[in-house]
């Protein structure tokens, strides 16, 4: 192969591989070093070649590591060899005082020497007069003509091996940084319960407990998804991916709702029973902000594109308050609670509801209560209440305050007969007749 064909090959894999060119040049290197030491190379070596990807030329030399003087380690091993072969017990005895004569006298193992990787210092002076320990001595070995079939099906396999480690290290590094992220992928296949996400580079894996119930994937349908854990796996970096975490409707209101992302409003709370129903409590760090308004959009905008990517999930956006009982009053709307009892000590709130607002607090399977639960912190128990005090928001002391009272509140006797008096007026004919025969009797 010519040298601009290796080189045009190389950056091919870069951009297929999506891996650094200075990854391939390494993986390249180390081929031709185990190539080498496959036909020419010998025991005690250790090989390194340089190749140049422009030139496609290679230096091969064997490196080793200047150390101080110490045994060899082989030289025990070969005693052992030459001795003869004791009994199961004299070998266990010789064995633990092989093991005891190589730890020091403060307990530590004895370092050994390794000719492969290492050179003791008295012979790497006579190469280099000013040879210290920790210096790296090569010496320069002659390049071959070319290799032989095993050895260059040995450099192919460590270039396969070498690309493949280098590219589950890159996918494993840029993927990391995505994890607790949310990202968009298009769905693969299915393979069983499990449901393949296309990422991009590598696929990422749907688990049954990360999918929503009810909701259908069909192979090419983008969604959402968020990043729960990337992990090691045998065949590569593993991507579990989720549907249900509470953290996708965060970062979906994030990513869809500006006032979230610049800080001008504040997700406090969710509680989500995905693929049903979703509470989230939103804050304004800006009192000219309408946090609720900012979420919705115009006409619902907002919230519809938001309800489209959970599936068609219920969304309640809920304003947070300090204040823990009016806090609870908002969380379990729909429903109209009279009033709220706070038990501080243990960490309960008692909502009053009348008759008729009692199963809608509660919601279908207890669904409602369950979700302003999780969502206020505070353990809630609903009570039909008797009595009639309802706690109202400032705005709707205000808006109470500028109209009359209504007649319905009033007990007073004077308003009863104002109303038995008007009674008459509206039955119409029935009046009239009535009127008629009192004439008559009078007349």
């Amino acid at each position: 192969m010519a040298n601009n064909e290796i080189a045009t090959a190389a950056r091919a894999i870069c951009e297929e591989k999506g891996i650094s060119l200075e990854a391939v040049v390494e993986a390249i290197s180390a081929a031709l070093a185990a190539a080498y030491r496959k036909d020419f190379g010998q025991k005690n070596q250790n090989i390194k070649v340089d190749f140049d990807l422009e030139t496609s030329t290679s230096k091969v030399y064997d490196e080793k590591t200047v150390v101080e003087d110490l045994p060899p380690e082989e030289e025990s091993e070969q005693q052992i060899v030459n001795s003869e072969l004791p009994s199961s017990a004299e070998a266990a005895d010789t064995a633990d005082k092989q093991e005891m004569e190589e730890l020091g006298e403060d307990g530590e193992e004895k370092r050994r020497f390794n000719p492969r990787t290492e050179l003791q210092l008295k012979d790497a002076l006579l190469i280099k007069a000013d040879a210290k320990i920790g210096d790296i001595i090569r010496t320069d070995l002659e390049a071959p003509a070319e290799y032989g079939r095993m050895a260059a099906q040995t450099a192919k396999q460590v270039i396969i091996q070498r690309l493949r480690e280098v590219e589950r290290t890159n996918l494993m590094d840029e993927f990391k940084d995505k994890e607790r992220e949310v990202i968009t992928g298009v769905i693969q296949r299915r393979e069983g319960r499990v449901v393949l996400v296309d990422l991009g580079r590598t696929a990422g894996i749907l688990t049954p407990e990360g999918q929503v119930p009810g909701e259908r994937y069909e192979t090419g349908q983008r969604v959402k998804v968020y990043v729960e854990e990337v992990r090691s796996g045998a065949k590569g970096p593993e991507i579990v991916l989720s549907r249900t975490s509470d953290e996708i409707v965060r970062k979906i209101f994030m990513l869809e709702i500006p006032e979230i992302s610049n800080g001008l409003v504040e997700i406090k709370s969710i509680a989500r029973e995905a693929g049903s129903r979703t509470k989230i409590a939103v804050a304004a760090a800006d009192n000219n902000v309408d946090p609720i308004g900012s979420c919705v959009g115009q006409r619902g905008a907002r919230i519809q594109t938001i309800i489209q990517e959970l599936g068609g999930e219920k969304v309640d956006i809920i304003e947070y308050n300090e204040d823990a009982a009016k806090f609870v009053i908002a969380a379990l709307a729909p429903a109209k609670i009279i009033n709220v009892e706070i038990n501080e000590k243990e960490h309960m709130a008692v909502a009053f509801v009348a008759a008729d607002q009692q199963s809608l607090a509660i919601g279908r399977g207890g669904q409602n209560v369950r979700l302003a639960a999780k969502l206020t912190g505070w353990r809630i128990d609903i009570k039909e209440s008797l009595k009639h005090e309802n706690i109202k928001t400032p705005e709707q002391e205000d808006k109470d305050n500028s109209e009359p009272a209504s007649v319905e509140n009033t007990e007073s006797e004077e308003v009863k007969e104002v109303v038995s008096e008007e009674k008459p007026k509206k039955r119409g004919r029935k009046s009239k007749k009535s009127d008629d025969n009192s004439t008559e009797i009078e007349q």
